[in-house]
Order: structure tokens, then C-alpha cells, then sequence
């Protein structure tokens, strides 16, 4: 998640900007892929020192921030319209690419959590829509209308780590067969007089977390994205991916343990085997997170991660 105001580009300030470009390593003549251009902070600091871009977002209000960047940058910039799970097909159809690095910065976005009518946030009243892209796929409202109250109780327990998810799913149900949830005040509202209030954290966060992933396959994108995205590095380029809970965190950081061990080994196997995915290192053996003074300047980064890999060898 970032913060709301950055840097006098007024969408949001980029989180773990100089970690990324650290690791990145932009610079003239090199081209970088970032997949989740949101505001375009990321963006506009590999611009700025002299790269090119090509940037993806599913979420059309990002193109508004994109068209910024045309007369500034030419045709160093371009900007596609699509989801980071399924680009790297767009790419290979206008074959852009090979990259010198590309960029995952997973989560929900400042401008998407302050605009109540996305229905991302219970800080303001807003209908309970919650998807990334607005045309796509079924609204949390529709979610919570139609999923049992057994799976609704799974997604709030696996995917938020609620420990009441079985009493908030059952008090859904029951409310829902008399009217329907609509907005988000009414859903936080349900989980507050399920969960009392302890602490500085809201009741329904767990849940507010749990909807979002699955309205928007948030866990589906990011396996899809970074096991595609690897096929469009160069040799030397190198995959960033910042992360905010430890769902997506874990899947990174085993999906790249995967990329980077050079031998598979089971039990039931008389001797270890190649691993046919080893083709890279790890930039930084534990994820990069942000410093004190960027947690005091941004609350928001608080919990996120940083994890990179390069691309040493093709895969054979």
C-alpha cells in the first residue's frame, strides 16, 4: 500500500523508491517492465534517470496518470492496458522486451483506498465494489450475496487470518437473507458487533483484506505474474516484487527459492536432479523493508518487502 500524496504527483508516494532503483539499476539505453503502474511513481523514477519503460495497470483511472508521462518522455514510455498475469502475452504480441529488469508492487494503492466509491476502505462510507478493474468479474457485494457460509468463512480465515471467521460468516448469512450488504460501512458495522473493538486496528480489517484478494485474485495474479515475467528478463535483468502481507510475501519468496536452487531432491529420489528452473540469484538473501524514517513519513510501507532475483543462465 502507498501513501496518498507523493512527492507533488498527487496519486501516491512510491514505497521503497530508492531500494528499488538500487536494486533495479536504471540507467540510459537499458528498458524496464512495471506491472503495476498505479500513480507511475516507480515509473517516473526509472525515467528520470534515463531508462526506458513499458508499464501495465488492470485499473483504468491508472491511464489517466500515464498520459502525464507521454509528453515528457516519448517513446520512452509506453503504458499497456492489462492485468501483470496474463502481459506477458500483450508483450510478445507487440514484441517489446527483452527487459533489463521488471517491477511488482503489489497491494492496493493510496488513490484506490481514499476514493470510497471503489469500496476498498471502511475509513469512508462507499458501495461494497472493491475491484481493481470496475469491469471485471464480480463485486464484493456479489461475492458476499452468493458464496456459502462455509467458504466465506475459509477466505476469512486463510486469506485474512481472522480468528472469528466462522461467527463473522454465519452472521453474513443471517443477514443476508434479510437484505442484502451493499456498502462498506454496513460490512464493518456486521464484523464490529461480531469482533469488539481492541486496539488501534479496526475489527473488520481481516475481512476488508480476505474480500479484497479474492474479489481481485490477488494470490492467482502475483503466482501468474512472476512465473511469466521471468521469461521477458535478459541475462543479468533482474525481478522485483514489493509485497504487503505475508500470503503474497511467502509465495515470492518460495517462488524464488524455487528459481535459485540449482538441484531438486525428495526422498523417494535415489539421487537429487536439476532443477529445471534454476536460472537465477537472489539479489539479497532476506527481503529489503523499508527504513524508520520512511515508516514515520509513510504508515503505509510499514509492512512492506522487498525481494529481487537475476537471471544468470537460461534455462535449458
Amino acid at each position: 500500500m502507498k501513501k496518498g500524496q507523493g512527492q507533488g504527483h498527487g496519486y501516491h508516494r512510491p514505497v521503497l523508491l530508492q531500494e528499488v532503483l538500487a536494486v533495479l539499476q536504471p540507467g540510459s539505453g537499458k528498458i524496464f517492465f512495471d506491472g503495476t503502474f498505479g500513480g507511475g511513481g516507480h515509473t517516473r523514477a526509472l525515467l528520470e534517470a534515463g531508462a526506458a519503460v513499458v508499464a501495465s495497470d488492470r485499473d483504468p483511472a491508472a491511464l489517466g496518470e500515464a498520459r502525464k508521462l507521454f509528453g515528457e518522455y516519448g517513446d520512452r514510455f509506453s503504458f499497456l492496458q492489462s492485468d501483470f498475469g496474463t502481459v506477458h502475452e500483450r508483450l510478445a504480441e507487440l514484441r517489446l522486451g527483452p527487459f533489463d529488469g521488471a517491477l511488482l508492487d503489489l497491494g492496493v494503492s493510496s488513490h484506490q483506498l481514499d476514493t470510497p466509491e471503489r469500496g476498498f476502505s471502511f475509513q469512508q462510507d462507499g458501495p461494497l465494489d472493491m475491484r481493481m478493474d470496475p469491469r471485471d468479474g464480480p463485486t464484493a457485494a456479489e461475492l458476499l450475496q452468493s458464496a456459502s457460509e462455509t467458504q466465506l468463512a475459509e477466505w476469512f480465515w486463510r486469506l485474512g487470518d481472522e480468528p472469528a471467521a466462522r461467527r463473522i460468516a454465519a452472521r453474513i448469512v443471517r443477514r443476508r437473507a434479510q437484505e442484502p450488504l451493499r456498502t462498506t460501512a454496513e460490512l464493518a458495522d456486521l464484523v464490529s458487533s461480531v469482533v469488539p473493538r481492541r486496539g488501534p486496528r479496526h475489527p473488520a480489517t481481516k475481512v476488508f483484506q480476505a474480500l479484497r484478494l479474492v474479489v481481485n485474485r490477488e494470490l492467482e495474479q502475483v503466482a501468474a505474474g512472476i512465473a511469466s515475467l521471468r521469461t521477458v528478463l535478459k541475462l543479468g535483468g533482474r525481478m522485483a516484487v514489493i509485497t504487503f502481507h505475508s500470503l503474497e510475501d511467502r509465495l515470492v519468496k518460495n517462488y524464488f527459492r524455487d528459481l535459485t536452487r540449482e538441484w531438486d531432491d525428495r526422498p523417494e529420489w535415489p539421487e537429487p536432479r536439476p532443477n529445471p528452473l534454476y536460472a537465477f540469484r537472489l539479489v539479497n538473501t532476506r527481503a529489503v523493508v523499508p527504513s524508520e524514517a520512511e515508516i514515520r513519513e509513510n504508515a503505509r510501507a510499514r509492512s512492506a518487502k522487498l525481494r529481487a532475483v537475476e537471471r544468470t543462465r537460461y534455462e535449458p
